[in-house]
């Protein structure tokens, strides 16, 4: 089931610039634009730009926290803030880059994109500000005041940007207007003695090494690879198999493999070890709860797929920062690759189960300085034959 549409609507300001400074951000839904949760605070002494910054990670964080798995439309009257966070103006000031990095890891990069209104749509978002600011003059913190359910929208920041300003999507612009894009190229580690067998085995089980097929299979998508002579850099989940795939294909390309923790497979918990027949008839309720939402978790696990999606999504934008414009071997597991061909497609949750994705097959990402992204390749085996 796909998340809801949100509209965030943020704002802040200093008085004196630098001065005493607050933020304020609201919360629309994106179907009857009713304002469904507000955020405000105080923040000291600080820039407009500082604050605009952090009314944005405030709202983002409501949204989140009513639906992490929402598409969010962001709207400021900032222009500096929706340039810098849509990639199109480089983010030079020390102050601004920290904070631009927090809001890219409040929620996953494709379910955010950033739109420019002007001062007067933006009201509600500035007023809270201002409220933010005057409590903290009279020494205390803003207060939410209760929301009325019924509450009218304002109907001009619902409206949608007009057409002719959209930004076109990656597949159909130009390549020139966005700049070179970042290439994800992404393979699943070789087999291991689960694999045939089709057991979960997540990041809570045995940690398996790859088997003599799975170690084959990785120096099969070494020599592809290398033959294609584009990859630049690895990054690799740190899981034993993962590892090992990875250092088999970096040594082939004379690259050293960089690990990130967001890109390990989900923890399956009591499930680890099982095949799928077995977990149907030892758990079927969890199962069940499981293949139908991705909030609910494997029994045992504290992860669901909204949890894997987020932290996915965390690593996915490290990876664009530390390599703009690069090609980016990335190797990892049969959930978040998925999960990233999924965010790149903006499909929802319950299309995790309609890809296949074989043991050491390659799939590619491409992205974009706009924040739009391309799938070039899916479950790619070519090499195995």
């Amino acid at each position: 089931m796909a998340g809801r549409r949100f509209i965030v609507e943020a704002d802040g300001g200093s008085r004196g610039n630098p001065g005493p400074a607050g933020y304020g951000a609201v919360v629309r839904d994106g179907d009857t634009g009713l304002i469904i949760a507000e955020a405000a605070e105080f923040i000291g002494h600080a820039t407009n730009n500082v604050a605009e910054y952090k009314g944005l990670i405030a709202g983002l964080r409501a949204a989140r926290e009513i639906d992490a798995d929402a598409t969010v439309d962001v709207r400021m009257d900032s222009k500096l803030v929706v340039e810098q966070m849509s990639g199109r103006w480089k983010i030079k000031h020390p102050d601004m880059q920290p904070l631009a990095a927090e809001a890219r890891t409040v929620l996953p990069r494709g379910q955010v994109k950033y739109t420019w209104i002007p001062r007067e749509k933006n009201k509600d978002a500035d007023r809270l500000a201002n409220e933010a600011m005057d409590a903290g003059k009279a020494g205390r913190q803003w207060e939410p005041r209760p929301l009325k359910a019924a509450a009218p929208a304002v109907a001009e920041p619902v409206a949608e940007p007009p057409l002719e300003k959209a930004v076109p999507k990656a597949g159909w612009a130009a390549p020139a207007d966005l700049g070179t894009p970042t290439t994800f190229v992404l393979l699943r580690h070789g087999e291991t003695h689960l694999t045939p067998e089709k057991r979960f085995s997540g990041s809570g089980g045995s940690d398996p090494e790859l088997s003599e097929k799975g170690r084959w299979q990785a120096g099969r998508a070494a020599e592809a690879l290398a033959a294609r002579g584009s990859v630049q850099a690895v990054v690799a989940s740190p899981m034993r198999r993962t590892r090992e795939t990875a250092e088999i294909v970096a040594a082939r390309l004379g690259l050293e493999v960089r690990y990130e923790d967001g890109l390990r497979e989900v923890d399956f918990g009591d499930w680890e070890g099982l095949t799928f027949a077995e977990v149907q008839e030892r758990y079927p309720d969890d199962l069940t709860a499981w293949l139908g939402s991705p909030r609910a978790k494997p029994t045992g696990s504290a992860e669901s797929f909204t949890t894997l999606t987020h932290r996915a999504g965390v690593a996915r934008d490290k990876i664009l920062a530390r390599y703009p414009g690069k090609t980016v071997l990335v190797v990892s597991h049969v959930s978040p690759i998925k999960t990233l061909v999924r965010l790149a497609l903006g499909a929802p949750p319950d299309s995790l189960y309609r890809m296949e994705l074989s043991a050491a097959s390659l799939c590619a990402v491409q992205y974009y300085a706009d924040g739009n992204a391309s799938v070039r390749l899916l479950n790619d085996t070519g090499h195995l034959r």
